[in-house]
């Protein structure tokens, strides 16, 4: 068993393999026993999953205290792990936010029934994993190997934030994602769903032998793969910036991601509400770039009270944001909105 202590990216082996068996577990819990039968999703049974998730994560927040106070786990870079998961926990979950519009915008160009949309969202994880580890790999080597380029992190993150500022809102066009046209041209596609079925046989249009068909449920699960990774261009140097090691900067992602997948249904219904919480984000953007500045040139910048700021401003936000649109006010846009049903 001396292979489970083998050193793989600053930690042993056995702490990532406990890490891979918990999103295994939680994946397989939630396929094969809270959404064996496949079912259009409400807001309160949303909500409530996403608690469930949440609490998980603060679970595995409260581990990481107990490995770093009796010494089982020490960071890379010698940051506090506790206020880095929970900091990059944070800034992950809020940014997310953002791909739920998008996700949104996917469903509805494939017309994926609800009830068929969870199932896809899981099985999505499945590709953020790996997707995310590759970046954050390279994240990491590029951090370790150029200690410059926590500058180049930090000035994009602070440029990002003050664009978001002053950017006006545009909607996405999904026909023109480059993935839609790449699948359709690797792969057969079906012209309509076959239930929750990604793929199907089925005589080909030409030829006439059963070949394999992938079904616009499947397309559609590429494409939000496809757009994490662009969102994740933002997500994965702001928690750089907050802390180098990877196995902080990973568990905290894949953590936030987990539980986006429950909060989704919840979210779409409520976006609306949360307008101002984009302008939130854009300053914790711009201040954690800053930050990246700061402790690049005069030292580290203290984990608690970088936590406390992130927290005070997404807190602000979303308190603003709620006040706003109280009773169907101002969106933001200038516009009024009608009240959550």
């Amino acid at each position: 068993m001396d292979f489970l202590f083998y050193e793989v990216i600053d930690k042993p082996l056995w702490l990532w393999l406990m890490f891979l068996t918990i999103v295994v577990a939680l994946m397989m819990f939630d396929l094969g026993v809270l959404h064996k039968e496949d079912h259009e999703i409400g807001v309160a049974e949303s909500l409530k999953l996403s608690a469930f998730y949440i609490l998980i994560s603060i679970a595995f927040g409260g581990y990481i205290w107990w490995a770093w106070a009796n010494g089982t786990l020490v960071t890379s870079d010698g940051t506090n792990p506790v206020a880095s998961y929970f900091q990059g926990y944070i800034i992950e979950k809020v940014l997310s936010i953002d791909n739920v519009f998008v996700i949104s915008l996917i469903f509805g160009y494939f017309a994926i029934p609800r009830k068929y949309q969870y199932r896809a969202l899981v099985w999505g994880i499945i590709g953020v994993i790996v997707l995310r580890g590759i970046m954050i790999a390279i994240g990491a080597e590029l951090v370790s190997n150029y200690k410059w380029m926590t500058l180049v992190f930090a000035a994009f993150l602070a440029f990002t934030g003050i664009k978001m500022l002053f950017t006006q809102e545009g909607e996405a066009d999904v026909s023109k994602n480059p993935m839609v046209g790449m699948v359709s041209k690797v792969m057969n596609v079906t012209k309509e769903l076959h239930g929750q079925k990604f793929f199907v046989r089925q005589p080909h249009p030409v030829t006439n032998k059963i070949v394999f068909f992938a079904t616009p449920l499947f397309v559609a699960l590429v494409v939000i793969n496809f757009a994490d990774v662009i969102f994740a261009v933002d997500s994965v140097p702001a928690i750089f910036l907050i802390t180098t090691d990877t196995f902080i900067v990973y568990t905290a992602n894949i953590m936030a991601i987990l539980g986006l997948r429950a909060l989704y249904f919840a979210l779409a219904a409520l976006v609306h509400r949360f307008h101002y919480l984009k302008y939130a984000l854009a300053l914790v953007l711009v201040f954690i770039g800053l930050k990246g500045f700061y402790s690049y040139f005069f030292g580290k910048f203290d984990p608690y009270l970088s936590l406390a700021i992130t927290i005070g401003i997404i807190a602000a936000g979303i308190f603003y944001s709620l006040w706003k649109t109280r009773d169907g006010g101002d969106d933001g846009h200038g516009t009024e909105v009608k009240a959550a049903e």
